[in-house]
């Protein structure tokens, strides 16, 4: 007879196997649950991947609005794609969904500079040549007048800078400047119609965040309104009819402002796209990151009494787009002008007069009418006095908008966006 002790043992030795069979049944549980997930995710990644190939490879109009694609045919298993102009740049929106689970990508899209159109200078041709003085620089092809370029003697100083006036190849330049694009062009004018509705017109002080997942919010601002100790991030236009004048306490971040004339306040920071008709003017020891845009865009024809201006402070710097439109040439042509010590690091486009200052920098691009440099007597046209002018000096993983005559076909990431 086996003792009571016995049965005790086989009690528990079958509560130990037990426990075993039940940890390793959780555990394959476990194990599997993992699999799915993982494996969803990675289908969730495949879709957002092939999402985002279909936007970039995308040139037209066609995912304006949000289409719904399904790569694997069933309807739990879709991804939604959107691309819609952001200013000089596009958005793009990839919801991808597979029953519960959701994956989304939001980024701004930019092209790549096409090097056959890529220059340090594109000077058109006025038959004049350019003039350099001073410790004056320029690294990279160019696009000069057939007068070609020269050295010069101003403000009592020759020119003391390389022996190689221009450090690259020369071309011939045309009478007129390569045009921007015209599709983009249309985009940004839009900007410009006044909102439908006055909702959501803040006080000067109130902030605001907008997802890009969302529909685009239009903030219609008081006429003569002042932007001071806020912050405005995301997917958000400021729009104004009249001046608009931005403290450097503001805060902006991925957002379009639109006004008739533009003040930035000296001592501002933050990356954005600011578009104006009449003046855009920014202070000392301002800072756009990249990527950044100054834009004054005239798209009537009528006579003004003042040229249209863009002008970045001393000391201040940009790193983006600087350019100005005229829909028709005008006896008073838009200037942009450049402060003592000004950086730009990307492009400057002048359809009219570009004016710099002494120990101006452009790491990038520059294609303008015609360069001036004033001083306390005259003023001088296609002079170039202490400037640096650098093509190669531009990051090599630079993105240009598509506005510029210097784009490529090649899309690319510009940023990652929420």
């Amino acid at each position: 007879m086996l003792k009571a002790s016995s049965l005790y043992m086989v009690i528990i030795i079958a509560l130990v196997i037990s426990l075993i069979c039940s940890a390793l049944i959780s555990a394959a549980y476990f194990y599997r649950s993992q699999y799915q997930l993982h494996f969803q995710y990675d289908r969730l990644i495949n879709n957002c991947n092939s999402g985002i190939q279909i936007l970039l490879n995308n040139t037209d109009s066609s995912y304006r609005e949000p289409q719904s694609l399904s790569f694997s045919g069933a309807s739990t298993d879709s991804v939604i794609l959107q691309k819609y102009p952001w200013g000089i740049f596009d958005i793009g929106v990839i919801k991808t969904f597979s029953h519960r689970d959701t994956l989304w990508r939001v980024f701004s899209i930019a092209n790549q500079v096409d090097s056959s159109k890529w220059s340090s200078i594109y000077l058109i041709d006025e038959d004049r040549p350019l003039s350099l003085s001073g410790k004056t620089s320029i690294q990279g092809d160019a696009r000069l007048p057939k007068a070609g370029v020269k050295t010069a003697y101003l403000d009592n100083q020759s020119y003391s800078g390389d022996e190689q006036l221009v450090k690259g190849h020369i071309y011939d330049s045309d009478r007129q400047l390569p045009p921007l694009a015209g599709p983009r062009l249309e985009m940004i004018k839009h900007l410009f119609r006044a909102p439908a509705d006055n909702s959501g017109r803040p006080g000067p002080s109130a902030g605001a965040t907008r997802s890009f997942r969302l529909p685009t919010r239009v903030i219609r601002l008081e006429a003569q309104a002042t932007l001071q100790n806020a912050s405005f991030n995301g997917n958000l236009i400021l729009y104004s009819d009249t001046t608009l004048t931005i403290d450097s306490t503001v805060s902006l971040e991925n957002v379009i402002v639109v006004a008739k004339s533009i003040q930035v306040k000296s001592g501002f920071h933050g990356h954005c796209q600011l578009y104006a008709t009449d003046s855009l003017s920014v202070g000392g020891n301002c800072h756009f990151t990249y990527p950044s845009c100054l834009a004054l865009v005239r798209n009537t024809s009528g006579v003004t009494d003042l040229p249209g201006k863009i002008s970045l402070g001393e000391h201040s710097s940009l790193a983006g787009l600087i350019f100005t439109y005229e829909k028709q040439s005008s006896k008073l042509p838009p200037v942009i002008s450049l402060a003592k010590n000004a950086v730009v690091s990307g492009q400057v486009y002048s359809q009219g007069i570009l004016s710099l200052k002494e120990g101006v920098t452009i790491r990038g691009s520059v294609m303008t009418s015609r360069f001036l440099y004033q001083n306390s007597i005259t003023s001088y046209e296609n002079y170039l006095v202490n400037t640096r002018i650098d093509m190669t000096a531009l990051s090599r993983y630079y993105l240009s908008s598509n506005l510029s005559p210097s784009a490529g076909a090649t899309q690319h990431i510009l940023q990652w966006l929420k």
